[in-house]
């Protein structure tokens, strides 16, 4: 395929209710959605940085001048063997995962129409018909209104509840989870808000049996993850220190972890995706997928994405009625009774774009070639 044209869309979308993590609240996402012409059709990408730069050193504006100046224009007029191209010929940009993974998903959507075959089937998944579906609920004005937002989500059926902690809002939170919801499927997201220091402290969550305790500290340190886990029972997840498969090979090398969470746009796309995926299945490390308050199109990405074999927890892939009045896809991404979201057939990532939607969100476009 010859990629003929790359389109930036930047849009505005509020949240039905703030998400606040260890570093902050966001009530809106300014999201850059990037459209990849070639060969007659277009392929749809999401790039999933935030709007500062706290989860990572990314945000919607840095990704934007990337997406332009740096990354498009590699891929311009050239013809591709295949989507997997892509990530080499932008690996010399330092850094910026999340814009060059925006543009990849792009092109592996393009590949898949093209093709006219699922995206989840072009990327080699299909391990599963429907995804477990978890919720990540952040940090709330009071305990009582966490307790009660947990209750609704499981009555709607999802099968893992992760919970935000930061210093001050931990332990004794969690204890009060657990008393509520003994049973339940819990794990803890720290967001790189501890130090080693906290150690004995961070033991404490051990008392709760959590399915896993999510990057407890720094967002680029695998060493010292290694001699926490060491002092602790619970399973440390890595997320945001893993950005490439050789990040994995030295985490599982050093004993940092026991579970990875794998999100598209923090390994740049689908082919290092699968690379991470395979070096963690290749050690008995199971995955599950990592959610970034995607709209739709990011959403049905993560649905893909969480087809491959080794997904086998359930994710943070949920609902688009979770987040958003209205998605930018039809239908809206919506989960079963009992938890799951069913796979799609249809060509490319699987869903209808609205494009009237999309354009009233619009707050800047430009394109190149």
């Amino acid at each position: 395929m010859k990629l003929e044209r790359v389109i930036l869309r930047q849009i505005r979308m509020p949240l039905l209710h703030f998400f606040e993590t260890s570093f902050g609240r966001t009530f809106e996402r300014h999201m850059i959605l990037v459209e990849a012409q070639g060969d007659g059709m277009s392929g749809w990408g999401e790039v999933t940085a935030g709007e500062n730069p706290f989860y990572n050193e990314e945000w919607t504006d840095s990704a934007w001048m990337i997406l332009r100046d740096y990354a498009a224009p590699r891929l311009i007029g050239r013809v591709l063997a295949g989507a997997e191209e892509v990530y080499p010929l932008t690996a010399h940009i330092r850094g910026h995962n999340m814009a060059r993974g925006g543009l990849e998903t792009a092109v592996w959507d393009l590949a898949a129409r093209l093709e006219g075959v699922p995206l989840w089937k072009k990327i080699g998944g299909g391990a599963r018909r429907e995804i477990p579906c978890g919720v990540s609920i952040g940090i709330q004005d009071s305990v009582e209104q966490l307790l009660e937002k947990i209750a609704g989500e499981l009555a709607s059926g999802y099968q893992r509840i992760k919970m935000k902690i930061k210093p001050g809002w931990d332990v004794d939170v969690v204890r009060q989870v657990r008393e509520r919801f003994p049973a339940i499927k819990l794990m803890a997201d720290a967001n790189s808000a501890y130090t080693l220091a906290d150690a004995e402290h961070l033991r404490r969550l051990d008392d709760f049996y959590l399915m896993m305790i999510e990057q407890p500290l720094g967002h680029d340190d695998i060493v010292d993850h290694a001699e926490l886990q060491a002092k602790l029972a619970t399973p440390i997840c890595l997320d945001e220190c893993i950005r490439t498969a050789h990040h994995a090979e030295q985490a599982i090398k050093l004993r940092a972890c026991g579970i990875i969470n794998i999100k598209l746009g923090r390994v740049a796309g689908f082919a290092e995706a699968r690379r991470v995926h395979d070096v963690a299945q290749k050690a008995g490390i199971p995955v599950w997928c990592g959610g970034m308050l995607e709209a739709g199109i990011g959403r049905a990405h993560n649905v893909a994405l969480a087809t491959l074999p080794n997904f086998v927890l359930p994710g943070d892939v949920s609902a688009s009625r979770r987040y958003w009045k209205r998605d930018i896809i039809q239908p809206p991404v919506e989960t079963t009774a009992r938890g799951t979201i069913v796979v799609r057939d249809q060509p490319g990532f699987g869903y209808a774009l609205d494009h009237e939607y999309i354009a009233g969100l619009t707050v800047r476009e430009e394109s190149i070639g």
